[in-house]
C-alpha cells in the first residue's frame, strides 16, 4: 500500500461531513496543524472530535470550531478557548467531558480491540451517575444530559464501565516518520498522538522529517506503521507557545 501523500489536502481529501476524528496534541503541543488547516479549507461540517482539548481560538482545532465545522467534542479540558465556551453555553456545540486518563485509555482500548473497561475514575460523580450537560438549549437549560453508566465492585471497590473509542479518521503529528508509517514523536508531543493514532480506522500522520524504510532504529519507533495508513511530509512547523511567562 502506498502510504505517502503529496500534500495535507490530498491526505484529508476523503474526510466527509459528519466524520468522527481522533486528534493528537495537548494544548498546542504536537498538534497536526497542517492537516487541520487542510480540513478547514475543505469546509466539511458536522465533525465529531475526540481530543484532549480543542486548541485556542485561532490555532489547532480552534480553527475548525470557529468556522462552525465541529458538531460534537469529547475532551478532558476546554479552557483557553472563548469560542468553545460560547458555542457550548449557547447550545451550538455538544460536549462530553471525561477524565483525562479515562480519555487516554478509551482511545488506546479502541486501537487494541478492547470494547470497554472498568476504572475508578469518576465513581460517585456526575461522570458515572449521569447528569453532565452535553448540550444546552439557547435559554440556558440542559437539552441533553449524560446518561448514568454501569458500575461494578471489584475487591470491595467500585468501578465505572467506560466504552472505548474508535473513529473514522485520526490526525496526528510526529517529528519523524518513514514511508511505511512508523513514527517517532518528540518529547511531550508523544502525549495523545500515539493514542489518537491507534483509535482511527484511517490514521493520517503529518511528519516533520520523512525517511526511507530501514532508516529508523526499530527500538526508537514509538508507533508502528500498522496503525498508520497515510503519511504526509510537512517540514518543520511553527511551534507556537501557548502561554509565555517572563521575569521583569
Amino acid at each position: 500500500m502506498r502510504k505517502v501523500r503529496n500534500t495535507p489536502a490530498e491526505a484529508v481529501a476523503d474526510i466527509a461531513d459528519g466524520s468522527s476524528l481522533a486528534v493528537g496534541g495537548f494544548g498546542l503541543c504536537g498538534v497536526p496543524d497542517a492537516l487541520i488547516a487542510a480540513l478547514a479549507d475543505r469546509g466539511v461540517t458536522g465533525l465529531e472530535v475526540f481530543s484532549n482539548n480543542c486548541g485556542v481560538d485561532d490555532c489547532g482545532l480552534g480553527i475548525l470550531l470557529s468556522a462552525g465545522q465541529i458538531r460534537r467534542v469529547t475532551a478532558s479540558y476546554v479552557g483557553e478557548n472563548k469560542e468553545f465556551a460560547r458555542q457550548y453555553l449557547s447550545g451550538e456545540l455538544e460536549v462530553e467531558l471525561t477524565p483525562q486518563g479515562t480519555l487516554a485509555e478509551r482511545l488506546r482500548a479502541g486501537g487494541a480491540g478492547i470494547p470497554a473497561f472498568y476504572t475508578p475514575a469518576g465513581v460517585g460523580t456526575l461522570v458515572s451517575d449521569g447528569g453532565l450537560p452535553w448540550r444546552y438549549d439557547a435559554d440556558g437549560s440542559v437539552a441533553i444530559a449524560s446518561p448514568p453508566k454501569e458500575t461494578r465492585d471489584f475487591g470491595g471497590r467500585t468501578y465505572v464501565l467506560e466504552e472505548s473509542i474508535v473513529t473514522d479518521f485520526a490526525l496526528v503529528h510526529a517529528e519523524i516518520g518513514d514511508t511505511e508509517g512508523n513514527l517517532v514523536f518528540n518529547k511531550s508531543a508523544m502525549n495523545f498522538n500515539p493514542l489518537a493514532a491507534m483509535a482511527g480506522r484511517t490514521t493520517i500522520a503529518q511528519v516533520e522529517k520523512l525517511v526511507a524504510p530501514g532508516e529508523l532504529d526499530p527500538t526508537q519507533v514509538h508507533l508502528p506503521g500498522v496503525f498508520v495508513q497515510r503519511v504526509v511530509h510537512v517540514g518543520v512547523v511553527d511551534k507556537r507557545i501557548e502561554k509565555r511567562t517572563v521575569s521583569a
